[in-house]
């Protein structure tokens, strides 16, 4: 008994195949290597996203609403191509085959993207520093090298934090209550690649070029995956379940083919495994509920659904895979009230640098210029700053009031988050009308660089980085813990994919915005001199979407109910 209790009851695995042993592998000795890899991949993306909007203006000589579409829709695609990484994580790689392959991807999107800026004939043909021409072909090569880092990115994505939590065993008190803590500590490491991306890489960018600014994160992101690789022998492995897709697919079939069948009263008459192991590869049992009750009649059993000694999956599904997808529907809501609060974070590498564009950028009354893409640090200041406060203060003030063992449920945390983000879209709105106010009463709607200081913008960065704290990281502790057992990795994309569709709203409501305000020869509200625009109306838009947003959360999280599992792993 006491050999045993070495090792864990999740059903992961070593590097050999072997159960794992608890004091071997996992925990906190296996998640430097996987927060280091997170650390480095995320110094890469924002290395070269954080600025990216600049590059399209000044050397692709894009337009402002052009580059904002151009760079929403490539961000949303990085934030959709997770569905693809965790689909194949979940049904045959598992997720560290699938970290490695598209990592290789990713090396290979970004040492194109750096070709393209620092290659004669591949890179744009620049007259001065900031005004540059680019072929058809040149932008093509740049956009390949965009969208493979997208492929790449997107095959990671999903699989690195599930991966972390999967250290853990949840069987174990002691290590599941290390869980939350993961997650606080993940999000910490991804912010402090982001804090010298946005300091160091784009000050490298703006003085000495773009070729060397792509390349950093190029190196990188080839460190990262040298570092991932290393923690191999330590790591605990889940054994992918089969395709998650096809299970819930098989639960439609069957419930619509027993449209007509009644559903029995007593739970215990429908079909499950009579064992305590679930029949679904890496999945614990589900207890039955009461919701979405028409699915249950793909459980209910009848003679047709045996064929030749065996269970027909498109006819007879077992209680668990029937609440594998409650469980999904169940998502959906919460999934939903994600995507305007990835709208407003969407603004800091876009919306806010047009904003900053035209401010002063000094620094005091020195001559060194702050690159705008470098005011992102002041969010990610503030996550370093909100990860240790809530980890170390909050949680152990509120559990004193909730009772609840990580002081705030997840839902609560990420209303707070939704709550705290309508402020920095305010906050924009009033800035950008004093702004205006200035140039109106200066008369001064060709000078591009006003007198109002750049720093002014630095409280809507720290507003969107203490609501990052609260609803991103809730986000992905809730995604984590309600996702079945097999589908952690496409619950985990499934999170993403808000962001991706926050950065298409994003680019649908420009293009809205600016199809009805530029009616009868008007500038409209985004147009290339900011100072004949209402960008305010943009941003406070955005605050109004985001208080209804708040109020539909509020109503689903009162309804959700938490997953109950039951059973032991296969």
């Amino acid at each position: 008994m006491a050999e045993e209790d070495n090792y864990t009851k999740d059903g992961t695995l070593d590097y050999r195949n072997n159960p794992a042993n608890k004091k071997k592998t996992g925990t906190w000795k296996a998640c430097p290597f996987i927060l280091g890899n997170e650390c480095c991949e995320r110094l890469a993306y924002y290395g070269m996203s954080s600025n990216l909007l600049n590059y399209f203006t000044t050397q692709l000589n894009q337009h402002n609403a052009t580059a904002s579409k151009n760079l929403w829709n490539w961000s949303g695609t990085c934030y959709v191509m997770p569905l693809v990484g965790a689909f194949l994580a979940d049904a045959y790689l598992g997720r560290y085959w699938t970290i490695a392959s598209f990592s290789i991807i990713y090396v290979l999107g970004m040492t194109l993207l750096t070709l393209s800026a620092s290659v004669p004939g591949l890179r744009p043909t620049c007259y001065t520093k900031d005004e540059c021409y680019a072929t058809n072909s040149q932008t093509a090569v740049c956009f390949l090298a965009l969208y493979m880092v997208a492929l790449g990115t997107g095959g990671i994505k999903p699989c690195v934090s599930s991966y972390g939590a999967d250290q853990f065993d949840d069987a174990d008190e002691v290590e599941k209550g290390h869980k939350s803590s993961f997650f606080n500590w993940f999000y910490f490491s991804i912010n402090i690649g982001a804090l010298i991306a946005s300091s160091i890489l784009v000050w490298i960018q703006v003085n000495i070029g773009w070729g060397w600014g792509f390349g950093v994160p190029a190196v990188a992101m080839a460190i990262a995956v040298a570092f991932f690789f290393s923690g191999t022998r330590l790591y605990r492995y889940q054994k992918p379940g089969g395709s998650p897709l096809t299970r819930l697919c098989q639960v439609l079939v069957a419930s619509l083919r027993k449209y007509r069948v009644a559903v029995p009263g007593d739970k215990s008459l429908l079909y499950e495994t009579t064992d305590a192991e679930s029949a679904i590869v890496g999945s614990r049992k589900l207890d039955h509920t009461n919701q979405f009750r028409f699915l249950d009649k793909a459980a209910v059993e009848k003679e047709s659904d045996h064929s030749k000694g065996s269970v027909n999956p498109w006819r007879l599904c077992t209680v668990t895979q029937v609440e594998e997808l409650k469980g999904i529907i169940r998502l959906l809501p919460v999934w939903a009230t994600g995507i305007i609060f990835s709208a407003v974070y969407g603004q800091m590498g876009n919306l806010f640098l047009m904003q900053a564009g035209y401010m002063d950028a000094r620094l005091g009354r020195s001559n060194f210029q702050i690159p705008e893409a470098s005011l992102a640090i002041f969010d990610t200041i503030s996550v370093i700053f909100w990860v240790p406060v809530y980890d170390r203060f909050i949680i152990p003030m509120t559990r004193k009031f909730t009772g609840h063992k990580n002081g705030l449920t997840q839902l609560q945390r990420i209303g707070t988050g939704l709550f705290i983000s309508i402020f920095p879209m305010i906050s924009a709105g009033i800035l950008e009308i004093f702004r205006l106010r200035i140039v109106r009463r200066h008369n001064s709607y060709n000078v591009k660089q006003g007198p109002i200081s750049i720093f002014w913008q630095v409280p809507q960065y720290f507003i969107i980085g203490c609501a990052e704290v609260f609803t991103n990281i809730g986000q992905l502790e809730f995604f984590y813990e309600q996702a079945p057992d097999s589908m952690r990795s496409l619950c985990a994309a499934l999170s993403l994919t808000t962001t991706a569709l926050g950065n298409y709203l994003s680019s649908l409501l420009v293009t809205i915005v600016m199809g009805i305000s530029t009616r009868g020869g008007r500038p409209g509200w985004i147009p290339d001199n900011l100072n004949y625009g209402h960008l305010h109306y943009f941003f406070l838009l955005l605050a109004v979407l985001s208080v209804l947003n708040l109020g539909v959360f509020i109503v689903v999280a009162k309804k959700y109910s938490y997953k109950r599992a039951v059973g032991t792993l296969r």
